[in-house]
């Protein structure tokens, strides 16, 4: 009995040996964003090396919201009128073409501030479109009922990309330098062409439209009646946008709990490493048919997190369990292990929404509108982090540090009642018959 107990807890991971061609579209999608995360905490790490500044680190953020609103929106449409294994393809070209110039430039020392920001627009703008693609690939892959399986295997490699991407990429930057760094996020993006390549042709099911103001008009018109769809966008929102403090790790390393670059990779591994672990005992989740109560209660818990992280936050900036001279090379640890405990279970409960979401979208919403329904989804899950780092960079900057997080999560547990309570149909939304 313990043991059949044991292994139903387990993540069911028959969506790998039941199709071949989702396993290595996994695997390669899991490689590249590992290399990806290198790059992205680098950009970070790079540009408050050469500012100081948190409100410009949060920038690099913000300047690609608007680029990657509009490049999801259109790879959307373009995933619904066309081959989207194609679609895929180039815009994962021109992510590869980006991060190699961005590692050129390094390497001979002309990166300035404004290379930082325009490359990082477009690499944001491109891997939306990949993901959007990508996303509206998976149900064309396997049996609907494995897909909430499918979209647990999504939070193992995404625990496994950014647990050990942001730690990797705080000790080859510590290490080797921003050259190598880039360069071998470079090398593991191949992978990912290989898992596409390697996919049929797969052409939406039904009518094509396409891509323009009629398509768009048509995505809108289908958001507007799926009521459960729509609030749990508004509920992702939320916790994104009052509960991102990615953004101020850098300054967190160099001044409040010290240890510089390593920390900064700490704490955004224990993010990813909360996410894993989750997805790793995600049996149970998949026989959960209430999702919507699902995505209510663990969007709550993860907002009950992040004002955890801020207290202990509070707590360094009084000084409690700093040795002397706290800063780049000296670290509060005891403070840094509460902290990535915080975020630990931050990602464990933002993970078992994503698979509650992500579910949602891919069983109730039809095949010839997936697309751009996706695409609206990679919007909303790419771009409320950079609206959250403008709300903590921002907010930072004029306050202090821990305020941030510490409001945030307050306001994240609220809004997403009030939000519930104004949609009684979202409580009751049922796995087994799924209703946008």
């Amino acid at each position: 009995m313990m043991a059949r107990l044991s292994r139903s807890s387990f993540i069911d991971l028959r969506p790998l040996t039941t199709s071949p061609p989702f396993a290595r579209l996994w695997a390669g999608s899991t490689l590249s964003g590992l290399g990806g995360q290198l790059t992205i905490v680098a950009v970070m790490l790079q540009m408050y090396a050469l500012t100081h500044d948190t409100f410009a680190v949060s920038m690099i953020a913000v300047a690609g919201l608007v680029p990657m609103i509009l490049a999801g929106l259109y790879g959307g449409m373009l995933a619904d009128a066309s081959d989207r294994r194609a679609v895929a393809l180039a815009a994962a070209s021109v992510t590869f073409a980006s991060t190699l110039l961005l590692a050129l430039l390094t390497w001979f020392g002309w990166e300035t501030t404004w290379w930082l920001y325009a490359l990082s627009i477009v690499n944001s703008s491109a891997n939306s479109i990949v993901m959007t693609a990508r996303m509206a690939i998976i149900p064309r892959l396997i049996p609907r009922e494995l897909l909430p399986a499918a979209s647990a295997l999504n939070g193992i490699s995404v625990g496994l990309m950014m647990m050990a991407g942001p730690a990797l990429a705080g000790v080859l930057v510590a290490v080797a330098g921003f050259g190598w760094t880039y360069t071998i996020d470079v090398i593991m993006m191949t992978s990912l062409f290989m898992g596409l390549l390697t996919l049929p042709r797969i052409r939406p099911e039904g009518t094509l439209v396409r891509p323009g103001l009629e398509s768009l008009r048509d995505g809108w018109q289908f958001l507007r009646r799926a009521s459960n769809i729509r609030v749990q966008y508004l509920i992702d929102i939320t916790a994104m946008t009052f509960g991102q403090p990615l953004t101020l790790f850098p300054a967190i390393g160099a001044v409040l709990l010290g240890g510089g670059a390593i920390t900064t990779g700490v704490l955004t591994a224990a993010v990813a490493a909360g996410a894993f672990a989750s997805s790793l005992f995600s049996g149970p989740v998949g026989r959960v048919r209430r999702h919507g109560v699902g995505i209510q209660r663990a969007v709550q818990v993860y907002g009950a997190c992040i004002a955890v992280f801020g207290l202990v936050l509070l707590a360094g900036a009084f000084g409690w369990f700093a040795p002397p001279h706290v800063g780049e090379h000296v670290a509060n640890v005891a403070l840094i292990v509460l902290a990535a405990l915080c975020l630990a279970a931050s990602g464990a409960a933002d993970n078992i929404s994503a698979i509650y979401r992500s579910t949602m979208m891919q069983t109730a919403v039809p095949d010839a509108i997936r697309g751009r329904l996706q695409g609206i989804y990679v919007v909303v899950v790419a771009g409320g982090p950079r609206i959250g780092a403008l709300y903590a960079g921002a907010l930072a900057t004029l306050t202090t540090l821990w305020f941030p997080p510490l409001v945030g999560g307050f306001v994240i547990i609220a809004l997403v009642a009030v939000l519930v309570r104004l949609n009684p149909r979202f409580r009751t939304y049922d796995a087994l018959h799924p209703e946008p």
